[in-house]
């Protein structure tokens, strides 16, 4: 039986066994024993899949998993896809704020309910440690003086008090749960530099076992720490919660796509650089519902935090998880980082021991796939301006530009327009910089784009170059380590003295908390209808993300974007054009200002070291004095405020029985809205900015909160009421049913009348009208966002039917009782002249559905004419069909918690969570999409 914590009492196979190393013996399931016992052969398995057997046999017991299941992942065949799925139990289980605070909102919830059942609420617990690191409520509201960084915590801490006091509840209310306080950094580098073990130790009676450190984190870019050789990725919010309350991920047999590394890269290119140009290569390739696993000669000339940067875009190019095997190199960053050598020294022994070190001399393993690159042929690269594979060399930027936008933004332009900003007057044309920043995430964590941004930067300042006023600048290391290097190194005066002054440690501008332009040139772009641009060191660039007002976006190295923001605009050839001119009237040239390696690396060796990554983190936890006077409510349930607009109770459990209700034929649904291709999880999901004339935005004013105090959708995630509302609220989403305007607009189809999104939501369902939405092909790519599955819930939405899904929104779809549909191989709506105001019914639903069975869909025509339409019904796995009938996995899981069991899945072991009862065969379709456009 488990233990709780991912051990199994079973000794399946003779596997338990015992390790030595230098603090004394742990135990720990040995890989090997497979081989000596007959079993299966592992020494030409890729990594991942090592690690995923191991997981399956150290929870062998015959009920969670059979002994089958073990052999059946160790005879991984490399052509082997989607013929079975598999339980996978995380290590732990990551998470940033602007997700984690809904999922601490739903236990709270679920602790609540679980009272109202009448059982113990502290049933309610994380299960694995659970990690949060607060990062995603900074906003840049001042930048360019030393005065930014002390105001944008200010008003921090001003809009956020609510959601801090929740989750300083949570912190002494729930075991398992550690977190990391506001302005320490972005959550993956936190967990580069500090949280990440690489190997595990788990108490099991009298004796520590050993174990990989693996994880699931709520935000997409959790695969950043696949860099150090843990296994990780990003996974729903909702499917997230699951996982810290015992229940197994499913993953079906994985295909992994090896991409092999050779030479090294030129002088003059950067890590960004590289993983652009991967990024562009695997999404041309197509490695999505895929693991990537690098390899080859060329990792020995890639740092960890070089490694780090490919492992953070897996989500661009559309990956599971891109997997760098644990190495000399591994070891080398957790000195410099300053990890305890007894662990050092454990990582080292037991990847060894099972299979899991890397070595230039050791056998390359066998993939289903093999992708090459000669490091030597990397070159100089932005991405965009609208997509992160949208790679464009250095030269062809402009070009690019002019591709998109023509002259302008798409309708007329008034452009150049001069404005006065202060004293200064400036100019504005369409490619016009108006924001550049070196943000977190991808790029911070690498000491060598930093310290190369801030080397340019020092000569850019020595030749008397300045960045124009109507650039807004940023910098948002993920780490307070960056500073001190950059301050150690003498860099960050020169980095200041353009502007990039210290504005918050967290993810600012890729995720839209860039803050507000400069009023006078707001007012231009508004008046002029500019199309201007951004330059950020980040991964996410998607129209409309960056800031409402910049239509273009680029994704660019730290040193780019710095040379980006001294020229003023991306209508420009840095290649062959001058970045700017000198007080003498000479041209500077960005080849002249580049430092070279020798100098970067020179640079490094002197500023970075182990002293630094302790003085930062020796305390971590404990926060800076405004955190730890913040109020910290009491008890074991949380004290619900009526009056809040930050915090609420969620109906996903009031009202909640101990039997589901049996699901039911859809019948006289309406289409609330029609989508087409690649609509993402940001036009689904609230993020950004509230509009004051928004449904949300006139929520919050009737409850008294003022324009200056809405904060952002994503800092109001814990309060359902103000999310539902700005569902489906991009401003660039385009529904079919009002063509020619953008945002959430739709038509309330039995009276023809044009409403809000929300509104015409509400006049549906209090007509008991059920709602549906059409999509076209990668539906709810982008970001994994809860509220992506949990709006269109409120909003009364029962079924959606796309060409093609994203792997996690179709889950979370699943996962808020939501069914997603799929049209088959080639077809959509246009196959059958659907225009979205035909009444559907979905009929065969209430008599038994099956995992990828066949459906037709009814469409009956205002003239009386009938449409069939053939789909397949994308539930992949009898598990998945067994939380649509609980009416999502959270009403599941808290009926298992609190004993009231289905007759699917049985609990105990220990709390561990459900034993598989039978076997799961999933139907896996090769449309499902992960993140990307």
């Amino acid at each position: 039986m488990s233990n709780g914590q991912g051990i199994s009492g079973a000794n399946a196979f003779g596997a338990r066994r015992q390790l030595s190393t230098k603090t004394g013996a742990v135990d720990y399931f040995r890989l090997a024993s497979l081989a000596e016992g007959g079993i299966a052969d592992l020494s030409r398995l890729p990594i991942t899949i090592k690690i995923l057997v191991e997981n399956l046999l150290r929870h062998c017991d015959g009920h969670q998993v059979a002994d089958d299941t073990v052999v059946q992942m160790a005879r991984w065949q490399p052509k082997q896809a989607g013929v079975a799925a598999f339980p996978f139990w995380p290590a732990r289980v990551l998470m940033q704020d602007l997700t984690g605070v809904p999922a601490v909102v739903d236990l709270a919830a679920m602790r609540s309910a679980a009272q109202r059942m009448g059982a113990d609420p502290k049933k309610i617990n994380p299960l694995i440690p659970a990690e949060l690191v607060i990062d995603h409520s900074v906003q840049i509201d001042r930048f360019g003086s030393t005065l930014a960084f002390g105001y944008n915590v200010e008003r921090e801490y001003e809009r956020n008090r609510e959601r801090y006091a929740l989750l300083r509840w949570a912190q002494q209310a729930f075991d398992n749960f550690q977190l990391v306080p506001p302005d320490t950094g972005i959550v993956h580098q936190v967990n580069l530099e500090y949280l990440a073990r690489v190997v595990q130790t788990r108490a099991d009676g009298g004796t520590q076992v050993a174990i990989p450190d693996t994880l699931v984190g709520t935000d997409s870019h959790t695969t950043m720490i696949n860099g150090l050789g843990v296994l990780g990725w990003g996974v729903g919010g909702i499917e997230a919660e699951a996982a810290l309350l015992g229940q197994p991920l499913e993953i079906t047999t994985p295909v992994v796509v090896g991409f092999r590394f050779s030479g090294g890269l030129p002088e003059g290119t950067t890590a960004t650089d590289l993983v652009l140009r991967v990024t562009e290569m695997l999404r041309k390739k197509g490695v999505v519902n895929k693991f990537v696993e690098f390899t080859g000669p060329g990792l020995s000339y890639l740092s960890l935090a070089d490694r780090a940067t490919l492992a953070n875009m897996a989500p661009e190019y559309g990956a599971t998880a891109g997997l760098f095997p644990v190495d000399a190199e591994t070891l080398r960053y957790m000195r410099l980082t300053g990890r305890d050598e007894a662990l050092i020294d454990l990582v080292e022994r037991y990847c060894k021991d099972q299979g899991l070190f890397r070595t230039d001399t050791g056998p390359e393993p066998e993939f289903s796939e093999i992708v090459e690159l000669d490091l030597a042929t990397i070159e100089p690269s932005l991405a965009g301006p609208r997509r992160p594979q949208d790679r464009v060399s250095l030269s062809g930027v402009k070009q690019s530009f002019t591709n998109a936008f023509g002259n302008g933004s798409g309708g007329s332009t008034n452009g150049p327009v001069d404005v006065k900003i202060g004293a200064e007057e400036v100019t504005l044309d369409n490619g016009a910089v108006a924001i550049a920043a070196i943000t977190s995430c991808t790029n911070t964590s690498n000491p060598a784009v930093m310290i190369g941004a801030g080397l340019l930067a020092k000569r850019a300042v020595e030749r008397g170059l300045h960045v124009k006023p109507s650039v807004k600048t940023s910098l948002a290391p993920g780490s307070r380590v960056v500073t001190d290097y950059l301050n150690r190194a003498a860099l960050l005066p020169y980095l200041e003295a353009l502007g990039f002054h210290l504005a918050g440690y967290g993810c600012t501008t890729c995720i839209g908390n860039s803050g507000p332009l400069p009023e006078p040139v707001a007012q231009a772009i508004q008046e002029n209808n500019l199309a201007v641009a951004a330059v950020l060191s980040g991964n996410r660039n998607f129209e409309g993300r960056i800031h409402p007002q910049v239509r273009a976006a680029y994704l660019a190295s730290p040193p780019l974007v710095v040379a980006y923001a001294l020229a003023g605009t991306v209508n420009i050839d840095l290649s062959h054009d001058p970045l700017g001119y000198d007080p003498n009237g000479d041209p500077v040239m960005l080849s002249e200002i580049w430092p070279s390696p020798t100098e970067i690396r020179d640079t490094i060796a002197e500023a970075v070291g182990p002293d630094l990554f302790h003085k930062q983190y020796g305390n971590v936890f404990e926060g800076d004095e405004r955190w730890r006077l913040l109020p910290v409510p009491e008890g074991d349930l949380y004290a619900w405020d009526s009056k809040s607009t930050y915090v609420q109770e969620p109906p996903f459990f009031q009202n909640l029985t101990s039997e589901p209700t049996p699901l039911s034929d859809i019948q006289g649904a309406r289409v609330l809205a029609m989508l087409g291709d690649s609509v993402t999880t940001d036009h689904i999901s609230p993020a950004g900015s509230i509009p004051k004339d928004s449904p949300a935005g006139q929520y919050l004013i009737e409850h008294g909160v003022e324009q200056r105090e809405f904060n952002t959708y994503g800092a109001r995630r814990g309060n359902h009421q103000v999310m539902m509302r700005g569902t489906f609220g991009n401003i660039r989403l385009k529904n079919a049913l009002v063509p020619g305007r953008e945002g959430d607009w739709t038509v309330y189809l039995p009276t023809g009348e044009v409403l809000r999104i929300y509104d015409a939501s509400m006049r549906y369902q209090s007509e008991n009208i059920p709602l549906m939405i059409l999509a076209g092909k990668e539906y709810g790519s982008g970001s994994s966002r809860d509220w992506a599955g949990k709006g269109p819930l409120l909003l009364g939405v029962k079924a959606v039917i796309a060409e093609s899904y994203e792997r996690i929104h179709r889950s979370n779809l699943i996962f808020m009782g939501i069914l997603p549909l799929q049209y088959r191989d080639g077809e959509n709506a246009s196959t059958y002249g659907l225009n979205g105001t035909e009444v559907y019914d979905i009929p065969g639903i209430a008599v038994g559905l099956a995992p990828g069975q066949d459906l037709t869909v009814r469409a009956r025509r205002s003239d009386g004419s009938q449409l069939n339409i053939p789909v397949k019904v994308r539930l992949d796995t009898a598990l998945e069909l067994h939380y649509l009938r609980q009416g999502g996995i959270l009403p599941a899981v808290l009926r298992d918690l609190v004993g009231k069991p289905s007759s699917r899945l049985q609990s105990g072991y220990g709390g561990i969570g459900p034993r598989w009862v039978e076997p799961i065969t999933p139907v896996i379709s090769n449309n499902d999409v992960r993140a990307s456009v």
